[in-house]
């Protein structure tokens, strides 16, 4: 690689520690959001109440159906306008957080679904509150069956992070266009790049295959 240039790639190493630790917080604080709000949305598709479903379901579909980088769009620029502002970080954690919530709301429900009959029926014989009902018999059941799934997710939230970069969060792939803009050195910040998103995607690949093996003996 006559064009490669080392040094080109030690200049950008502290702009790209910078948006690898920015990345892999959106990536944490956007998945704990998406898992936490999943479960709601799916606890409220089994609502005994139409009122509560019927919202939940038109709720979910449309911020599923909608690209995630318009919902970006509109909470940085739009909801300002109406009072509502917060930095670049947030708005795309609160952005991916709540985009990957419909999508892990679906492995919820399947997962919940999965639960046999007969367990419902069982707490119900049992005279167990609704509460206790959902912690201590459904939801065990149901998360096992779909941490795998999950964890998918996780890694579609990683290569989404690049998105950011539209409201000016300075991730990874931000910060490899600064450099480039800066140095006229294209070639090794965005392999840097690439390089940094497969060394994290692949690990967590392998290790939600060796889960999914575990889970299912």
């Amino acid at each position: 690689m006559n064009n490669w240039d080392w040094s080109a790639v030690a200049d950008f190493m502290p702009r790209f520690w910078d948006g690898l630790l920015l990345t892999l917080q959106v990536l944490v604080l956007g998945s704990l959001l998406s898992f936490t709000l999943g479960l709601v949305w799916a606890i409220g598709f089994r609502a005994p109440t139409r009122f509560v479903r019927w919202p939940v379901n038109v709720i979910t579909e449309f911020i599923r159906n909608t690209p995630l980088l318009v919902q970006l769009f509109f909470f940085f620029f739009v909801l300002p306008e109406w009072g509502v502002q917060f930095s670049g970080l947030t708005t795309g954690t609160i952005a991916i957080g709540l985009h990957y919530s419909t999508y892990t709301a679906q492995v919820y429900r399947a997962g919940i679904d999965a639960v046999p009959p007969g367990q419902w029926e069982a707490a119900t014989a049992l005279s167990l509150p609704a509460g206790r009902t959902w912690m201590a018999v459904i939801l065990p059941q149901a998360i096992r069956r779909i941490v795998p799934a999950l964890g998918n997710y996780v890694i579609s939230m990683l290569k989404d992070t690049p998105l950011l970069a539209g409201i000016s969060v300075l991730e990874m792939l931000q910060q490899s266009r600064l450099e480039s803009a800066a140095t006229f050195q294209y070639t090794e910040p965005l392999t840097v790049v690439g390089i940094a998103f497969i060394l994290i995607a692949y690990p967590a690949s392998l290790l939600m295959r060796a889960l999914e093996r575990r889970l299912v003996r």
